[in-house]
């Protein structure tokens, strides 16, 4: 079949849950439910976080960056997917897939540097506490806050630019949204070349941010295991187990959806995945980061207290 390349095609279609009519309302619920309580919940942590100074730390300087990107990559993905859900077309132009494929791969990659950053900071305040201020100044923590950005969305041009000069044979998306593994998939000629690049990005991206995050832990678990009290070594994990938490869901969804064999049979199983790291994820990490933390717990009752009794 010839391939229709970008200046011929209108449009894909987002097949996604198709195949089950039957799910639809009750899957347009739960995404609905989910959405809202995902933004509800970050946004809530960042405003916390914006109005309580005790809270004005890296820590939490991070987590609400955290917080932003979970809105942010959220947002590029579900108000199309509760679109798609009520109509029956269920479209998206070209260049809406695009734009839909770089936020949310910038975004991601953004995240996966971002929590290196979040470990890094663990790692400096349990390891060197003596010289945390110094070494989290105000200048290393907006740096650590701005690269993951830059190189997730460096990142993203370069797979939106790769993929977006293929050639496709269908215009129909086996998925709810324009994910890289979906395109290639409908793509007409080889795209070994383009395979490649999207795979050295995914891989720096995957192990330089892992690899921050397991040299971080090491020491982390080194330091945390010469404290000699019980109660000491338990006060200093808990400042780093959500952290850890978050980590260890985030990133094993992600490897369970991109690393699969290349097999259609396992398509469902991928899907459910990306929903589970698109769209729950997002909405535990407030869970994870508020549940967890005594700070953000306490902070939460300095704020209500506050508003309750204003004298």
């Amino acid at each position: 079949m010839a391939g229709e390349n970008l200046t011929t095609m209108a449009s894909f279609t987002l097949s996604g849950f198709a195949n089950h009519p039957e799910l639809q309302v009750v899957l347009s619920l739960i995404f609905l439910f989910i959405y809202f309580f995902t933004v509800m919940g970050n946004l809530g942590l960042i405003i916390l976080i914006k109005i309580d100074s005790q809270l004005h730390t890296p820590m939490y300087l991070f987590l609400s960056n955290l917080a932003f990107i979970d809105i942010s990559y959220s947002s590029t993905i579900t108000p199309k997917a509760l679109d798609d859900f009520q109509s029956k077309q269920k479209n998206i132009s070209f260049v809406g897939c695009f734009v839909q494929m770089y936020f949310f791969v910038g975004l991601v990659c953004s995240e996966c540097f971002l929590l290196g950053s979040m470990a890094y900071d663990r790692y400096v305040a349990i390891c060197n506490p003596l010289l945390y201020s110094i070494a989290m100044n105000q200048k290393v923590c907006i740096w650590l806050s701005i690269m993951p950005y830059v190189v997730g969305f460096n990142n993203s041009l370069i797979t939106v630019c790769v993929i977006s000069n293929l050639s496709f044979c269908n215009s129909t998306i086996d998925h709810f949204f324009c994910d890289t593994t979906a395109l290639l998939a409908i793509s007409c000629h080889d795209s070994f070349n383009t395979e490649m690049v999207i795979f050295l990005l995914a891989g720096f991206t995957l192990l330089s941010s892992l690899g921050i995050i397991t040299v971080s832990y090491v020491a982390i678990i080194s330091a945390i295991l010469k404290i000699r009290s019980t109660e000491g070594q338990r006060k200093a994990f808990s400042t780093c187990a959500s952290h850890l938490l978050g980590v260890t869901i985030f990133y094993g969804s992600l490897i369970f959806t991109y690393l699969q064999p290349d097999n259609t049979s396992f398509l469902t199983e991928a899907q459910i995945a990306s929903v589970f790291y698109t769209i729950v994820i997002p909405m535990l990490n407030p869970l994870i980061y508020s549940l967890r933390n005594k700070d953000v717990k306490n902070a939460l009752m300095r704020v209500i207290h506050k508003k309750m009794f204003p004298h």
